[in-house]
């Protein structure tokens, strides 16, 4: 069992205030509890010494007249009395019986007599006044009573519990002991204590709960501040045009207040997020307008070199070579340019948003009416003119029996293809087996498509994986390229697939690297041939 939930430190604000506040309840109820204990057991103990003392008293003058034989019973060694039964011989034992057994004396009321060290007889008074021998209890402790008449507790045994004793000397050097019975004012000191305690553990129980109750009222505003965050945190603010609609209550923004503190940081915090946001759409835009409008006006002039370029090389009159090798590559250049040109025009149209820009010229953005589009057939396209540019690569493709069809931009679609394909030639050495596969997945109800495409090759660098889908970002020597590459390709899957509604992932380890393409799509058609 995990210790972790138990830890203060992961306890939330509202456990850690009500539990502080319990145990501080809980101390100072104990404290209240020991010193009410106290003082009353002192009180108590006092009457009864009190008591005692009066009994001391009247088992002293008790002593004196059964000795002289003052109590009318008879002549010196002859009373009969609690203390013993019938004749207790000549001497100072003869004062024993007799002095219990005298008006006044309480329940329960215990009467010793002590001579040289040791106790003669013990017996205590009954609730009909009449004294009781003891035996077989531990009462050695009364012999060891100081004479100075000052009480004291001594344990008598189980059967008698605790004693108040006092001692006085006695007729001819003995010692007269007498004590009262420590049971009531224990049993008062129990009772008191049970019945704090309960009402302690009762406040302590109705506490917890009022506590939980104010504390929920008061803590439920900064409640609200952490909802209002936690909506903020589920928008997306990496791309695009970005509103904050979301601000702390101005019931929750009271400076005063240390929760209102909170709320009037936070929606600062917020108001500052959107204004940089804002800054950040505008520059992004200004970018994406710049490119597009640079895209543009670099079209004319590329497509003009390369009329020239194709002009010059196809003259009657013979051309130096090295005239020709030069404007050959004058034509290359101009078509790698102009590639690159109209790479840069849609990642333009496709970042101003669907059905932007690309209604013009047809080359641009995906408009929100699209067609269907048979990926089976698209698929066996593709794979067919990768063979034919990669013809040192093994290609395999996986197709599903029944055809899948997903609304969307044929065009767009067969690019994202190509570029996976491609980059998987470049990117990987002669001999590299490189499989497309498409199936149909259902997921809560809905139905899209997955389509991947993965290699057997070295793998990508772990620092580029999380980056590979980032514009001009190029792998390095560790994946042999045949061909240069503008580090766009990628870009343009990330960007096509997201237009589309889809989401599109990279893994990679050595031996095996993958790219898989999530699209929504549409039921399959049944009866309908794959195309393949």
């Amino acid at each position: 069992m995990s210790t972790a939930g138990l830890r203060p430190s992961r306890w939330t604000l509202r456990r850690r205030v009500l539990v502080a506040v319990l145990a501080l309840l809980a101390v100072v109820a104990a404290t209240i509890t020991v010193l009410s204990v106290v003082a009353v057991d002192r009180v108590l103990t006092d009457r009864l010494d009190a008591q005692l003392a009066t009994a001391v008293e009247r088992a002293g003058r008790a002593a004196g007249r059964v000795t002289t034989g003052e109590d009318g019973t008879g002549g010196p060694g002859q009373g009969q009395g609690p203390m013993g039964q019938g004749h207790m011989g000549p001497g100072r034992h003869d004062m024993v019986p007799g002095f219990l057994e005298i008006p006044g004396q309480p329940e329960d009321t215990l009467a010793a007599a002590v001579v040289d060290g040791e106790v003669q007889r013990v017996a205590v008074l009954d609730r009909t006044g009449t004294g009781q021998p003891v035996e077989g209890t531990d009462v050695a402790a009364l012999g060891r009573v100081p004479t100075d008449g000052v009480p004291t507790t001594v344990y008598l045994g189980p059967d008698l519990g605790d004693y108040r004793v006092a001692a006085l000397p006695g007729p001819e050097g003995s010692v007269v002991v007498t004590g009262l019975s420590l049971a009531g004012v224990q049993d008062t000191v129990a009772r008191l204590a049970g019945t704090i305690a309960l009402v302690a553990a009762v406040g302590l129980l109705v506490a917890a709960v009022v506590g939980a109750a104010l504390l929920r009222q008061a803590l439920r505003p900064l409640d609200r501040v952490a909802a209002t965050a936690s909506r903020v945190a589920e928008l997306p603010l990496d791309t695009g045009e970005v509103v904050l609609p979301h601000r702390v209550p101005d019931a929750d923004t009271d400076p005063r207040t240390e929760v209102g503190q909170v709320g009037a940081a936070l929606n600062r915090l917020l108001g500052h997020v959107a204004a940089a946001l804002t800054a950040r759409e505008t520059s992004e835009r200004q970018v994406r307008q710049f490119v597009a409008d640079a895209s543009h006006e670099l079209r004319t002039p590329l497509a003009a070199i390369r009329g020239y370029a194709e002009l010059v090389r196809r003259v009657p009159e013979p051309v130096p070579p090295d005239v020709a090798h030069a404007l050959q590559r004058v034509e290359s250049e101009a078509v790698r340019m102009s590639a690159l040109v109209e790479n840069l025009l849609l990642l333009a149209r496709l970042d101003s948003g669907p059905g932007r820009g690309g209604a013009e010229d047809g080359a641009g953005g995906i408009g929100p009416h699209r067609d269907p589009v048979d990926l089976s057939v698209l698929l066996v396209d593709a794979v067919g003119d990768a063979r034919a540019s990669g013809p040192d690569h093994r290609w395999e493709l996986v197709l599903p029996a029944e055809p899948l069809t997903v609304p969307g931009d044929h065009d767009r679609l067969h690019q994202v293809v190509v570029n996976l394909l491609s980059n998987a030639r470049v990117h990987t050495p002669p001999g590299t087996t490189v499989t497309t596969a498409l199936a149909a997945v259902e997921e809560e109800g809905r139905t899209g498509v997955r389509l991947s495409v993965s290699d057997d090759g070295p793998g990508m660098p772990a620092d580029l994986l999380p980056h590979v889908f980032e514009r001009f970002r190029r792998g390095d020597t560790s994946r042999s390229r045949g061909s240069g590459s503008s580090g766009l390709g990628l870009a343009i899957v990330a960007a096509v697939v997201q237009a589309h509604g889809g989401l599109v992932t990279a893994t990679s380890v050595p031996g095996r690297t993958e790219f898989v393409v999530e699209l929504p799509g549409s039921p399959p058609e049944r009866g309908r041939p794959a195309g393949v």
